[in-house]
């Protein structure tokens, strides 16, 4: 599946699952809203019609009343319509199901209907005592009974009612309940797709950053850990990345080949060069003049120059070649420094420069390091050291314990290098400005040599320094290079062993 396709699935996937509770809301609201429409349109209609009821029932009585002291026409007229009312509004509440007894009141009506005819025509007849046994015994009994009907479908609506409500209540909270872990489920799992999503992408990307770092830093052995074969974008990344890594290493290995070939073929006329300027200074082919004396001076020290840069093009090519590994074998610190110690001392001596080297405490016996190439660093940053520094300057090393290592400073008192320049110090072939000062003249290749060698055994290698103060190195290396930078051992002695 394509980078594009799961993007477009993830992000259908969140839309999803936050859509569902979405539609949970919704289908509550809704459900709220039919309840809401059955209170109104039954309960609250039918409290209405009871109320109405009730009304016409109080009118109902006082038509009585009327009908009683009055009893002329209209008050008998007005008597039968308000028990045609009371008739209209009992088939009306009889729709709403409220335990509504419309038998009992329509026999109560009619009981009232015949009752009233009877008491206005005793009334009319001036019979008041039959009228009035009439009213309490017939009329006012029916109309109390009408009451009586109409309170106990009061009571059901209220129940009813209470009852809805209630419902509606414990429906609202279930569906908040519902609303609300469906929420945090659904954003739990939108979280989890995103988190999937930003993985899948993140990491592929991360190790493709951090193998076109390594590639910069020359690196050509790393490894994405990406299979070509996904089916992905990354996947055609990786097999493009793998097919860039294949042909720079084959580049570099036709580099260094190319740099070994003709360093070496350069040693040769180089030598015979060399070899003649000689014969020539020792006046073998004749007597030279003052003037072609200093010429063939200058011409010697040159080619000096040239061999020291064909001798580090060589050692640059061979240690490259060899996939930058080395012969690791156990060395006596001690020994190790003391040794350099005794190598400088006498050019200290000679260009009146304080030389010291400083043992510090708690160093290891022996340590796992190629002696040759260990020497060739720190010699080149001592050399170096004696070269840029004055006389009745200083010149220390300090050799100290670390973390399942040693760090080795390299201080001096010479003159320095500016701060834009650090950076490029260990570049091949880079110089800083600073060749002014020095006794003698440099190729640009020891820096970018002594930082292979200290790399390869693990370790790393630092400078800080000031224009004028001078120039510290530091040195950090573990006891044990990296397996895979050692090369096979081979049987022989240890050297140095303690």
């Amino acid at each position: 599946m394509t980078l594009r396709a799961r993007l477009g699935w993830g992000l259908f996937l969140i839309v999803l699952v936050l859509v569902i509770p979405l539609l949970i809301s919704l289908r509550s609201l809704q459900q709220l809203y039919r309840t809401s429409r059955v209170l109104r349109d039954r309960e609250f209609a039918a409290s209405l019609l009871l109320g109405s009821f009730r009304e016409r029932t109080d009118d109902t009585r006082r038509a009585e009343d009327a009908l009683l002291f009055i009893h002329d026409e209209n008050s008998a007229t007005r008597m039968q319509r308000q028990i045609d009312g009371l008739v209209a509004f009992t088939d009306s509440l009889e729709r709403y199901n409220l335990d509504f007894s419309a038998t009992r009141i329509r026999a109560s009506l009619d009981t009232l209907r015949a009752a009233s005819r009877d008491e206005y025509e005793a009334a009319a007849a001036e019979r008041s005592a039959a009228a009035e046994l009439i009213s309490a015994r017939r009329t006012r009994p029916a109309i109390a009974a009408v009451d009586s009907a109409l309170g106990a479908s009061a009571t059901t609506l209220r129940n009813r009612t209470r009852q809805a409500v209630s419902d509606a209540t414990a429906a609202t909270l279930n569906a908040e309940r519902l609303v609300t872990a469906a929420l945090i489920v659904a954003l739990v799992l939108a979280f989890i797709i995103a988190i999937r999503l930003t993985t899948f992408i993140s990491t592929p990307v991360r190790k493709l950053e951090e193998g076109m770092h390594a590639v910069a830093e020359g690196d050509l052995s790393r490894d994405l850990g990406l299979s070509p074969q996904r089916g992905d974008e990354f996947g055609r990344l990786a097999a493009s990345y793998r097919s860039m890594v294949t042909r720079l290493s084959e580049l570099e290995r036709l580099r260094a080949e190319f740099v070994g070939v003709a360093s070496h073929e350069l040693k040769t006329p180089i030598n015979v060069m060399l070899g003649y300027l000689e014969l020539l200074q020792e006046g073998i082919y004749g007597e030279i003049s003052g003037k072609q004396g200093e010429i063939l001076q200058t011409i010697t020290k040159q080619a000096n120059t040239l061999t020291r840069l064909v001798k580090r093009l060589l050692d640059i090519s061979r240690f490259e070649a060899s996939g930058g590994k080395i012969d690791a074998r156990r060395v006596d610190l001690q020994k190790l420094l003391t040794t350099l110690e005794s190598s400088f001392s006498v050019l200290a001596a000679q260009r009146e420069i304080s030389f010291s080297v400083n043992h510090g405490d708690g160093l290891p016996g022996t340590v796992l390091w190629d002696e040759d190439r260990i020497n060739e660093v720190l010699g080149n940053l001592i050399a170096n050291a004696f070269k840029f520094t004055p006389r009745r300057g200083n010149v220390a090393i300090t050799a100290v314990p670390q973390a399942g290592g040693v760090s080795i400073t390299v201080e001096d008192s010479g003159a320095g290098i500016s701060a834009d320049q650090l950076p490029h110090i260990f570049d091949k072939f880079y110089q800083a400005d600073n060749q002014a000062q020095a006794a003698t003249k440099g190729t640009g290749l020891g820096l970018a040599i002594a930082k292979e060698i200290v790399e390869a055994h693990g370790g790393a290698i630092a400078v800080e320094s000031r224009v004028g103060e001078g120039t510290t190195f530091v040195v950090t290396l573990p006891a044990e290079p990296p397996l895979e930078k050692r090369r096979p051992e081979r049987v022989t002695g240890h050297k140095g062993a303690a």
